[in-house]
């Protein structure tokens, strides 16, 4: 059942994650509620992986908290993924099956009913139908991007992780990733976590954005609102400025 409107989804409690004693992640917190978009930004290294990796329950943080739903996710980690997915770009799924033979295994997986029809909506969705009987290894970035799109959308998540999911596409297929984020997120009033580093994605896409340098938030709030507080002229300038200084003040 889909969390009622503005209730929040996702909540992090000084998440701090150390690998051999270096700090990676520095107390984040954070809150996703229902219907919103929430960008995730920083440079290479900044924690946004190990973050993303902490919140899909794949690495338990040195400290802190993660509720999902209201529940703590790893003593409730199959119930809060059944209604929760994910995709990335920088994920593969099986190269050696056809497309429709990759999503018909995820479908069994998630229990999806009438699982067919689902798929075939999906693809016909992202306008890659004909893709269908493709081996799934031998696809473009583009493609494959695509059909990942199609295996987190499966089980009607509440909850949609999404890491760079335009990182090496094209300008017309970024386009269309980009709207079918936001026709999703609008139709189903769906919380989405994006990651991203085309800042035209989030100024796009996010309803509001956190910076992450070093493993610590340096700036929350909406592109506008982080634009102006830095006196830069873009969101991009921002990315930038943080990235070489770990601040937006001058």
């Amino acid at each position: 059942m889909p969390a009622p409107d503005n209730e929040i989804v996702l909540e992090a409690r000084d998440l701090t994650r150390e690998f051999d004693g270096v700090t990676v992640l520095d107390k984040f917190s954070f809150q996703l509620r229902q219907g919103e978009v929430l960008g995730l930004l920083g440079a290479n290294g900044a924690g946004k992986t190990t973050a993303m990796n902490m919140l899909l329950g794949l690495t338990l943080p040195t400290s802190g908290r993660i509720e999902v739903f209201g529940k703590e996710l790893h003593a409730n980690r199959i119930e809060i993924l059944k209604r929760t997915n994910f995709s990335s770009a920088y994920t593969a799924l099986p190269g050696n099956l056809y497309v429709w033979q990759n999503l018909a295994v995820f479908a069994r997986i998630y229990g999806v009913p009438n699982a067919k029809q689902k798929i075939a909506e999906l693809l016909e969705l992202l306008e890659i139908a004909d893709l269908s009987k493709r081996v799934t290894g031998q696809l473009s970035a583009g493609e494959s991007t695509r059909v990942n799109l199609c295996k987190a959308m499966l089980n009607d998540p509440d909850l949609l992780l999404l890491d760079e999911p335009t990182a090496s596409l094209d300008p017309d297929i970024a386009d269309k990733v980009r709207k079918f984020v936001q026709r999703i997120q609008k139709e189903r009033n769906i919380a989405i976590l994006y990651t991203s580093h085309n800042m035209k994605d989030i100024e796009e896409v996010c309803d509001r954005v956190i910076f992450l340098h070093k493993g610590k938030v340096v700036a929350e709030g909406t592109p506008t609102e982080i634009v102006e507080r830095s006196a830069q002229s873009s969101l991009e300038d921002v990315f930038i400025k943080i990235a070489r200084s770990g601040d937006i003040e001058e």
